[in-house]
C-alpha cells in the first residue's frame, strides 16, 4: 500500500514527513490540531483522522513507500500523541452522560452495558440497506467498511498481552473465531474481501483509503488508539463489546438487503457468518471478558463503558452521516464512485 493523498494540513505534514524521510514539524502540527472549534469537528474532520489513520497504520501492516523503522520514530509519536489527545478529550466529552448513566445504573457490569446498546435509537442504516438501497449504495457502504474490515480484529489483538487469566482466555477464544477458527478461507478479513471482489470492487488492503471520509477513519482510529495504549484496556474491551453486541441484528438485515439485490452469495456470505457468530461473541465479550476484567481491576469500570458508549457514538454518527448523504445528497457530499475494477 502507498500513502494516501493528504487532506488538510496535518495529513500534508505526516505524509510529507513520512514520504521524504524528514522529521515532522511537531509544534505547528499541534497547533493545527488544536485549531478544531468543535467536538463534532474533531469526531468527523477528514484531515486530522486521515493523519491519524496513517500514524497508525505503521502499527498495522505500513506502506511500502515508507521505512519500516519510522514505527517509532520519537516524533512521529509526539505527533500522534498530540492527535490522540485532542480526539480522546473529545470521546470523553460526548460519551460522558451515556457513561455517568451506566455507572449510576442498576445490575452487574455486563447488565449495564446491555442496557447501553440497547439504549440506542435513531436512523437505522442497516434498515435502510434492507430495504431501500441500491446496489450502487450497498458497494459504497462495502468500500467505505474495509477500512477496517480487511484487517478485522486486528486492533483489538494488540489488548490480549495486556490481560492475564479468564478474560485472556475469553478473548483469545473470540479472536480464534474471528481469524477464521483454524481455516484460512474463513479469515473474516478474507470473507470480506471475497465480498468486495464478489461485487466488482477491489480487496487490495488500503485501496479506496482517499475515498474513505473523516467520520468512517474516526471509527476506525478509535479501535487503534485503544488497542495500542495499555491505559486504555478497559476501553478497548468495552469498545469490542458494544461492536459485537450491535453487529448481529444489522448483519441479518444487510443481507437480507444483499439478496434484495440479487448480489453474489458470496457477498451475503460475509453477514450470514456473523449472525449468528456475534449473537454468541456479544455474551462472550460482556460477560467473559470485560465483567471479569472489571472483577479482578474494578478500577477499570468507568474506561470499559467509555469503550462502549465510543463505539456506539462514533457508528452513529458514522452510518447516519452514510445515511444522509444518500437520502439528502448535497454538492461536495463523501457519496463515492465505486465502478467496478477492470
Amino acid at each position: 500500500m502507498q500513502l494516501p493523498s493528504a487532506r488538510g494540513p496535518v495529513s500534508a505534514r505526516v505524509v510529507d514527513a513520512l514520504r521524504t524521510g524528514a522529521r515532522p514539524e511537531v509544534g505547528a502540527l499541534s497547533r493545527d490540531v488544536t485549531a478544531r472549534a468543535s467536538v463534532a469537528e474533531v469526531l468527523t474532520d477528514d484531515d486530522l483522522h486521515a493523519a491519524l489513520w496513517v500514524l497508525y497504520e505503521l502499527h498495522f501492516r505500513g506502506f511500502d513507500d515508507v521505512d519500516e523503522d519510522r514505527e517509532w520514530d520519537p516524533d512521529l509519536l509526539a505527533v500522534r500523541a498530540s492527535l490522540e489527545a485532542v480526539f480522546e478529550e473529545a470521546l470523553r466529552e460526548v460519551t460522558r452522560p451515556r457513561v455517568e448513566a451506566a455507572l449510576a445504573g442498576a445490575g452487574d457490569v455486563a447488565d449495564r452495558l446491555f442496557a447501553m446498546t440497547e439504549a440506542e435509537s435513531g436512523p437505522s442504516l442497516a434498515r435502510f440497506l434492507q430495504r431501500e438501497a441500491t446496489a450502487e449504495q450497498l458497494r459504497e457502504f462495502l468500500v467505505q467498511r474495509s477500512a477496517y474490515h480487511l484487517k478485522e480484529s486486528d486492533p483489538q489483538s494488540f489488548v490480549l498481552p495486556r490481560l492475564d487469566g479468564a478474560p485472556k482466555v475469553a478473548l483469545a477464544e473470540l479472536q480464534y473465531d474471528e481469524y477464521g477458527g483454524g481455516r484460512t478461507e474463513r479469515l473474516h478479513a478474507t470473507m470480506f474481501g471475497d465480498a468486495l471482489e464478489a461485487c466488482g470492487l477491489s480487496r487490495e488492503y488500503g485501496a479506496y483509503l482517499d475515498e474513505t471520509p473523516g467520520h468512517v477513519l474516526a471509527v476506525n482510529n478509535a479501535m487503534s488508539m485503544f488497542g495500542l495504549h495499555r491505559r486504555l484496556r478497559g476501553a478497548a474491551l468495552g469498545h469490542l463489546g458494544a461492536f459485537e453486541a450491535t453487529s448481529s441484528m444489522p448483519c441479518r438485515r444487510i443481507a437480507s438487503g444483499i439478496r434484495r439485490l440479487d448480489l453474489p452469495e458470496a457477498v451475503a456470505a460475509y453477514f450470514d457468518e456473523h449472525v449468528e457468530a456475534d449473537a454468541v461473541h456479544e455474551q462472550v465479550a460482556f460477560r467473559d471478558i470485560c465483567a471479569a476484567v472489571v472483577a479482578e481491576q474494578p478500577r477499570l469500570l468507568p474506561d470499559v463503558l467509555f469503550g462502549a458508549a465510543t463505539c456506539l457514538h462514533l457508528d452513529a454518527v458514522s452510518g447516519g452521516l452514510l445515511l444522509d448523504a444518500w437520502t439528502n445528497p448535497r454538492p461536495g457530499s463523501w457519496t463515492m464512485a465505486t465502478e467496478p475494477v477492470a
